[in-house]
């Protein structure tokens, strides 16, 4: 058998390969993991618990099991984070917050049920941004994580899935579960350089998730590639382990020969890095030259306008969650994260009625703009990983392109497509219609096998 810290080089894809052709075991898969995270975590604080008795318990289980002839399907014995939003039984969720820091979940949501129902081992929960509201990483009271990829100077993660984007890059696990109410599955992929799918609400359910805003809130993977993103969406979807292997044993989707892929306006690039740019602009003529066709469309909508609506129904439907912990002076709260709430007090029902109005037109006006393309190219974020000090400074938002996607209703994914040259990651953002995550997937498989951005590690050993 195989072992050792290459394996947490590998993509679930090759692991569960290896694993079912007995090259490698659950127990030396989860042991690099648990090694690696022992090493590196302290530094990196991606991990708000880790899981290691438990974890090392279930690969010996699954190894007995994959031996035995009772293997669950081609996931079992592989670990992954899960975003320390979602209950698991018996096990504290803070969602990120010192008021809910010894909050012992009652039951296991459903999407933690059927990940595990695949075999898959929790190495532990992730952190992430208070109530899951807030793009860049930071945690006041419970610390940000450290995007791997700045080591020499903190840089911002992303959030809120910051732990989980950070786990993955950092190679602490090879996926994880996030939450994406306006970019948390996909900023945390952009700005630490990972593949995250952020998926049409209704797809994956949300019970025993702690709720931020019901109508936009939406579970997602983040993964080493495309691929791996296809896989734990499916799982994460309810499908058996027979569904699971027709994603890894089946044909390749077919590329983008004669998609038709539609670029922004030249006026929503001016918030862009100039790193950020060259590299979208680089993904467009990768795809190009691949037979996309790069089509130019009118939108019906300045993207900024549609962030700050997003913004004003992610308060309103948080602070009906929350109102009495960010009301209470008193209470720990991060208070970046309670002025973002603010504006909901004083909002009416009134304007929140118009505000749902607002959003049902503006969606059908975007349908109507994007019927004949297959998948809208933007960056995912407008810049690359700022310092930690600074990162909340900024005017830009670093939900700048994500946000209009939860608010239009649709489904997108992100992956990475080069580096600044401070040598920190870029991502081009792959836009669909609602329920199209195939599409979104179809576009960045098909990028992933003309370029290697998604392998690039950072060099944490290097940095010690």
């Amino acid at each position: 058998m195989g072992g050792g810290n290459d394996l947490t080089a590998l993509t679930v894809a090759e692991l569960a390969g290896l694993l079912a052709r007995r090259e490698a075991s659950a127990v030396e898969l989860t042991d690099a993991c648990l090694s690696r995270i022992a090493r590196h975590d302290a530094a990196l604080h991606a991990f708000i618990a880790v899981y290691a008795d438990a974890a090392r318990a279930a690969a010996k289980a699954a190894d007995l099991a994959r031996g035995a002839g009772y293997a669950l399907g081609p996931l079992h014995g592989i670990p992954f984070g899960l975003k320390d939003l979602v209950d698991l039984e018996g096990k504290v969720t803070t969602g990120g917050s010192k008021v809910w820091d010894k909050r012992v979940s009652p039951a296991t949501g459903t999407l933690a049920r059927r990940l595990l129902a695949h075999g898959m081992i929790v190495a532990g929960k992730t952190h992430t941004v208070e109530f899951a509201f807030g793009a860049w990483g930071t945690n006041q009271h419970m610390g940000a994580p450290r995007n791997p990829w700045g080591m020499r100077e903190a840089r911002t993660p992303g959030g809120s899935s910051s732990g989980s984007g950070v786990a993955v890059a950092g190679r602490l696990v090879p996926w994880a579960v996030g939450t994406d109410t306006g970019g948390s599955v996909r900023i945390p992929s952009a700005l630490c350089g990972v593949t995250g799918l952020k998926t049409t609400v209704g797809q994956v359910p949300t019970d025993g998730i702690l709720p931020l805003s019901t109508t936009l809130d939406t579970p997602g993977p983040l993964a080493r590639s495309a691929l791996d993103a296809a896989l734990l969406f499916a799982a994460m979807r309810g499908a058996d382990a027979r569904a699971i292997d027709a994603v890894l044993d089946g044909p390749s989707p077919r590329g983008v020969k004669g998609l038709r892929l539609a670029r922004i306006p030249e006026h929503e690039r001016e918030v862009c890095e100039p790193a950020v740019l060259a590299a979208y602009d680089g993904s467009l003529a990768q795809l190009a030259d691949m037979g996309a066709e790069i089509v130019d469309v009118a939108l019906p909508f300045r993207v900024n306008d549609l962030g700050g609506l997003t913004g004003r129904l992610i308060a309103a439907e948080g602070y009906s969650f929350l109102k009495e912990i960010i009301d209470d002076a008193a209470a720990p709260v991060d208070e970046l994260v309670r002025a973002r709430f603010a504006v909901a007090r004083a909002m009416t029902v009134t304007d929140y009625l118009r505000l749902l109005r607002e959003r049902a037109a503006m969606s059908a006006a975007a349908d109507a703009a994007l019927a004949g393309v297959d998948a809208l190219l933007t960056p995912t974020t407008p810049m690359t990983a700022h310092p930690l000090a600074t990162a909340e400074q900024g005017t830009i938002a670093a939900s700048h392109f994500t946000r209009i996607v939860n608010f239009l209703g649709r489904c997108a994914l992100a992956v990475p497509n080069g580096f600044s040259p401070a040598g920190l990651p870029t991502s081009l953002h792959i836009v669909c219609a609602a329920n199209d995550e195939a599409m979104a997937l179809r576009v960045g498989r098909a990028y992933q096998t003309v370029t290697d951005w998604h392998r690039r590690a950072p060099a944490l050993d290097a940095a010690e």
